[in-house]
């Protein structure tokens, strides 16, 4: 079963992770909903940060070719105005407001809010976020039009995510839509913001699970977990930026709010 549990949660993270409907909901929902909760040590936070190293994985190789130019371009990224110079500051900008709640809200969030109650209303809230991004938003510019309060707003948004339920995608590409960038120019912006802060959670995390200490058992089971969350990453990713170029985020919008609706039943229901 811990198998069957580790791979099938490695298939949520790929898949929600990038698809705008919450992967932390999902992840949290799925062990509620399964009783996997039970066993912690293998299936607490520290494993949904190692999938969410699989989808980073997943993000890197994706978009390799665009790290790689924004790391040739570090020397100029003060003075650029356009190109990977310019993207790689606004990803910088736009990563200072997950750095800051992280650092002074994550250990809180992490204690209170992973909770089904609390997504039944995050999953609404970020529903309404996008169906209101795609209403109002005139979606006609790429990432290169952003400017630097633009990325801090996009990464103001990113850092509301940090709340199980929120999607990161979802806030993130909706309110790049907001601020008037075309579907598919904002989830390229939101993947690529996404590296640092999804880097850094991974970062830390695995120094405390380095310190606690794995069994062979568990290790075996992150890796697992990892390698399904990289591979159905990679192809989310493929499958997303697509479907974007011709389709509205609608379609999730409604997803998440029957996703709300069912788990409020069943949490009535217990």
């Amino acid at each position: 079963m811990s198998w069957i549990a580790a791979a099938l949660l490695g298939v949520v993270q790929g898949l929600t992770e990038f698809l705008p409907v919450s992967s932390s909901a999902h992840l949290v929902l799925a062990r509620a909903f399964f009783g996997w909760n039970v066993d912690e040590g293998a299936f607490g936070l520290a494993f949904d940060v190692a999938l969410h190293a699989g989808t980073l994985l997943a993000i890197v190789v994706y978009f390799a070719e665009d790290l790689a130019a924004m790391a040739a371009a570090v020397p100029e990224v003060m003075s650029a105005d356009r190109g990977a110079g310019k993207l790689a500051r606004l990803i910088v900008i736009g990563t200072i407001p997950v750095v800051i709640v992280g650092l002074t809200l994550a250990g809180w969030m992490e204690d209170h809010l992973r909770t089904p109650p609390v997504i039944v209303i995050t999953l609404v809230v970020g529903a309404l976020w996008m169906i209101a991004a795609e209403r109002y938003g005139t979606r006609h510019r790429n990432e290169d039009s952003l400017t630097a309060g633009g990325a801090m707003l996009v990464g103001a948004a990113q850092a509301s995510a940090l709340v199980p339920g929120m999607s990161r995608s979802g806030s993130t590409i909706a309110m790049a839509m907001l601020l008037g960038l075309t579907r598919e120019s904002a989830a390229r912006f939101s993947f690529l913001l996404g590296v640092p802060a999804i880097g850094a959670a991974a970062a830390k995390e695995g120094l405390h699970v380095m310190k606690a200490g794995l069994s062979s058992h568990d290790i075996a089971l992150f890796a697992l977990g990892m390698i399904t969350s990289a591979v159905v990453g990679y192809l989310t990713i493929r499958f997303f930026l697509r479907y974007l170029a011709g389709h509205s985020l609608n379609v999730f919008a409604y997803y998440r709010l029957a996703l709300a609706a069912v788990t409020l039943v069943w949490l009535m229901a217990r």
